[in-house]
């Protein structure tokens, strides 16, 4: 219910600040947004990597200390679950690389 809540609340403040974007901006600061855009963009996608990652981690770590024999596979998971976590944070900035471009 309290999920709700907020996303009801965001929803609403987002279709009352549409308008706020219909005005056509001005030639100098549209650039501007481009970049605070970007950077936003690549801080929300690393910070969610490294929350994964650690995430990843600390259930590869508690997997060792119940069964410690597991280890091969466990580690080879692990570093292919990284990978692979890491490969988003490197796939957003490069799109967001060539859209500044």
């Amino acid at each position: 219910m309290k999920f709700m809540k907020y996303m009801f609340m965001m929803l609403a403040t987002l279709l009352i600040a549409s308008p706020v974007f219909a005005q056509e901006a001005a030639a100098s600061s549209s650039k501007g947004m481009l970049y605070i855009g970007a950077g936003l963009g690549m801080a929300l996608a690393a910070g969610l990597c490294g929350l994964a990652q650690g995430k990843a981690t600390a259930s590869a770590a508690e997997a060792l200390a119940r069964n410690p024999g597991a280890r091969p596979g466990i580690f080879t998971f692990l570093i292919l679950g990284l990978a692979f976590i890491e490969s988003l944070a490197l796939f957003t900035f490069v799109i967001i690389f060539i859209k500044l471009q």
